[in-house]
């Protein structure tokens, strides 16, 4: 079965300096049937100003994976860790027992866009860690590149949770195919672009819950970004 979810039915929240939009119940953003799904808590769509962002703020508890794919986002934490990711970088920060970081668009005349995903930790109260990595464009053109893992396999970063996470950049015409093994389900989000999954047509900011299935076949109908998270 596979409930799609319309990027128009997101919740909205916009500050002027930010334009968000949440796949999930967040903040001020409430919808009982949309809480997460499976492991999966949050997808933020996030558009940032030049040189607005986050100030310093805590977390706890959480698996958060950053995804760049426009502009450029500077990060610091209380780890001690300070970088630029751009297009192609993606973070994961394990809250554990506790971290305190800060993100802001590190442009001051180009706009930042980012999807900012939380999922839930396989252990609680573990030590706060911090891995990043660029995935070039070759290695998603067409393919469906594992960049996050339980294990960190095949070059991923690793999660503290039993979830993978794919990203895929799809030219105009590509098929990919997607096996699920039983009793796992997924989350289909696209990033720009259109696609169709199984027969049903997603677009930008569209997503897609998927359960008892077996197989996903994916179509662009135009150039398309995708990520695909595979969960337990």
């Amino acid at each position: 079965m596979i409930t799609v979810r319309k990027s128009e039915d997101r919740g909205h929240a916009n500050h002027g300096w930010l334009d968000s939009f949440h796949t999930f119940s967040f903040a001020d953003y409430h919808d009982k049937k949309w809480m997460g799904f499976r492991d999966l808590r949050v997808i933020n769509q996030d558009k940032v100003m030049p040189g607005e962002g986050f100030d310093t703020h805590g977390h706890r508890d959480m698996e958060i994976v950053t995804y760049v794919y426009e502009g450029a986002l500077e990060h610091k934490d209380s780890m001690g860790t300070g970088s630029v990711l751009r297009v192609g970088d993606v973070q994961r920060m394990s809250a554990g027992t506790g971290v305190t970081h800060s993100e802001f668009n590190h442009s001051k005349d180009e706009e930042l866009q980012l999807l900012q995903i939380w999922i839930l930790p396989k252990k609680e109260g573990i030590k706060p860690g911090y891995e990043e990595k660029n995935f070039k464009a070759e290695v998603k053109k067409n393919n469906l590149k594992i960049i996050v893992s339980p294990d960190g396999k095949e070059g991923s970063l690793k999660m503290n949770q039993d979830a993978s996470i794919y990203a895929t950049l799809l030219d105009e015409g590509k098929a990919l195919i997607y096996n699920i093994e039983s009793g796992r389900g997924a989350w289909v989000q696209v990033v720009k672009g259109t696609i169709e999954l199984n027969g049903q047509s997603l677009s930008s900011g569209d997503g897609a819950a998927i359960e008892n299935e077996k197989t996903l076949n994916f179509l662009a109908k135009k150039s398309a970004e995708v990520l695909l998270f595979d969960l337990n």
